[in-house]
């Protein structure tokens, strides 16, 4: 996947949260770059234009570039305080495929574990948090870490359709199960919830993971009237492989009450939206 990768200084890499994570207890999030180079179809990220802090750049070539906040480390220095609940990142994966070049999260790592706040969260799609394994376990000890690893469909044919670029499902699931091994919290999160066998996908991540299930669907603006929404791309792929009911309200509900099913026999909770995501701040 060819991408470009630029560092420009910023003047903030924490902010206070909005919306959907103010909902679910986060008091920051935390953005190393602007633009994602995942640029999965569904991505609600570009639909936030200026109000995502992104430049028309950003959503009118979304995923063929990012830009690193190249002094995230120093700000970081300043920012944070101990009671922080940090949620990295609401706007791209802090792995994503231009991570490798860059190596900031080693950084970003070890600048909270000299400062750590009250709870750290990563959210990620991206086998690359292992190459940071030994720092992740380090912060651990002296934080409340929690990854949120996003699982999103139990069909490969379905991941190569919307998400091209992203790892396939049995690697996300091999990594959420290091990170266990590494003593590291790490929830599977069914989020995006794309086409794929619901039951299945459900006992895949009551595999993978000794937690809760978190899970979101696709967001929709029938449900939404403002703010982020999911990206015209993927409304498109659905429509020509006949997976339309999977942006539907009611086809949705039906969704995750399956799942929820499946999650309460194994004796665990499901919930999505904020509900769900307020588990990874406790």
């Amino acid at each position: 996947m060819p991408f470009q990768v630029f560092q420009a200084e910023s003047k903030s890499v924490l902010s206070s949260t909005t919306g959907f994570i103010a909902q679910a207890g986060f008091t920051h999030s935390l953005t190393p770059a602007r633009n994602c180079t995942f640029g999965c179809s569904y991505c609600y990220v570009p639909t936030m234009r200026i109000f995502g802090g992104l430049k028309r750049d950003d959503w009118e070539h979304w995923g063929q570039f990012t830009t690193f906040k190249s002094n995230a480390a120093e700000l970081l220095r300043r920012q944070l305080r101990a009671g922080q609940i940090i949620y990295c990142s609401p706007v791209v994966d802090p792995y994503q495929p231009a991570e490798e070049p860059a190596e900031l999260m080693p950084r970003i790592l070890d600048e909270l574990m000299a400062r750590p706040p009250q709870v750290f969260v990563i959210q990620t799609r991206g086998p690359m948090i292992l190459r940071d394994l030994d720092r992740l376990a380090a912060l651990a000890r002296v934080t409340r870490l929690r990854v949120s690893f996003s699982i999103t469909t139990n069909r490969e044919s379905v991941r190569k359709l919307y998400e091209p670029h992203c790892a396939p499902m049995w690697e996300r699931l091999e990594t959420i199960r290091r990170l266990r091994a590494a003593g590291i919290d790490t929830f599977a999160t069914l989020a995006p919830l794309l086409p794929c066998d619901p039951e299945e996908l459900a006992a895949l991540a009551l595999e993978a993971t000794d937690r809760d299930v978190i899970g979101d669907a696709l967001h929709i603006r029938s449900l939404k009237p403002s703010g982020a929404t999911t990206r015209a791309a993927a409304y498109r792929i659905s429509g020509r492989h006949g997976d339309s009911a999977w942006l539907d309200a009611d086809f949705q509900a039906a969704v995750t009450e399956r799942i929820g099913r499946v999650v309460s026999n194994a004796g665990r909770r499901f919930a999505t939206g904020p509900e769900g995501f307020r588990w990874l701040t406790q």
